[in-house]
């Protein structure tokens, strides 16, 4: 699979992957796929589905049994369908239609691997997540401000989708209750975004290789904690852990670039989803110069401080 399209050798073994079985797969709206990310009332969403729900034929007829609702919509749509085939990201575009009251797309001829899109960009602040103490690892993880989040501003709850609004409470009683037995959350102002974050619909993307390490999301940063978030199942960050982190502040209009702080921190509280599947980890700063947690203070909260 040297080329971007792959042959029809290589069509039928795609075929015969998928009727093996035990294949989710990703479908999107292809005329509406902007890498917009959508309300579900909107009927225009990515969405996954089990291998359960499909049922592939030596035709190359892919039929979805007992698909969710908002798939349903898109019948008589033109469809991006993503996948893995042996650990490598492909997608084709069909029609999905409706045969014999079945939905139904066509794998066609034309197949393609699957491009991460590499963008570069100067964020005005992110952070490495270098060395576990615990173990004596490096770990090297890139954190990156999460798309959904302003940082350096107070959280505010209205920020939170209004269709999410009434599960991320949920989320906050549970949360705050845990924390008043166990004294543990500070002011509490960073579980509006990590109730965000939680509650957030948005499908994970496939990207070209599987299991691709990526990025860290920071939630919130003050100079007393950061929080960084992950929906991948592997990154498992055990309360009490200590790590070497690096904070990296641009300075626009300067000489100097960046200001690198680091830090130790130890994982305070690990929060996550009904699902277990997103995760955020609250990180609680032990090291920390005072010229630093003045400059972060001042950042976080625009006040002086004295």
């Amino acid at each position: 699979m040297q080329n971007e399209k792959l042959s029809g050798i290589e069509r039928e073994l795609v075929l015969q992957y998928l009727m093996d079985g035990n294949v989710p797969v990703t479908i999107t709206p292809a005329d509406e796929d902007k890498n917009e990310i959508h309300s579900v009332s909107s009927q225009i969403f990515p969405v996954a589905l089990k291998a359960e729900h499909l049922k592939v034929n030596k035709n190359g007829k892919i039929y979805l049994e007992n698909p969710p609702q908002i798939v349903k919509g898109y019948k008589n749509k033109t469809v991006k369908v993503e996948f893995y085939f042996n650990h490598v990201g492909l997608f084709f575009i069909s029609e999905l239609k409706s045969e014999k009251d079945n939905l139904v797309l066509l794998l066609p001829d034309k197949i393609d691997r699957i491009k991460d899109e590499e963008e570069e960009i100067d964020y005005d602040f992110s952070a490495v997540l270098y060395f576990e103490y615990n173990s004596k690892k490096d770990i090297n993880r890139l954190c990156i401000p999460w798309e959904h989040e302003i940082l350096f501003l107070r959280p505010v709850w209205k920020s939170i989708p209004l269709d999410n609004q009434k599960k991320a409470k949920d989320y906050l009683e549970k949360f705050v209750e845990s924390a008043k037995k166990e004294k543990n959350a500070g002011t509490g102002i960073q579980l509006i975004p990590v109730c965000n974050y939680l509650t957030f619909n948005e499908t994970k993307k496939i990207s070209s290789l599987e299991n691709r390490v990526m990025p860290l999301t920071i939630l919130y940063v003050d100079h007393e904690r950061i929080v960084l978030s992950s929906d991948n199942e592997s990154d498992n960050f055990e309360p009490g852990h200590e790590y070497g982190l690096k904070l990296s502040f641009s300075i626009k209009n300067s000489p100097v670039l960046s200001r690198d702080i680091y830090v130790t921190c130890i994982v305070n509280k690990v929060y996550s989803d009904s699902d277990n599947k997103r995760k955020a980890f609250d990180f609680i700063y032990t090291t920390l110069q005072e010229e630093d947690l003045r400059y972060i203070f001042e950042k976080a909260t625009k006040r002086l401080f004295v």
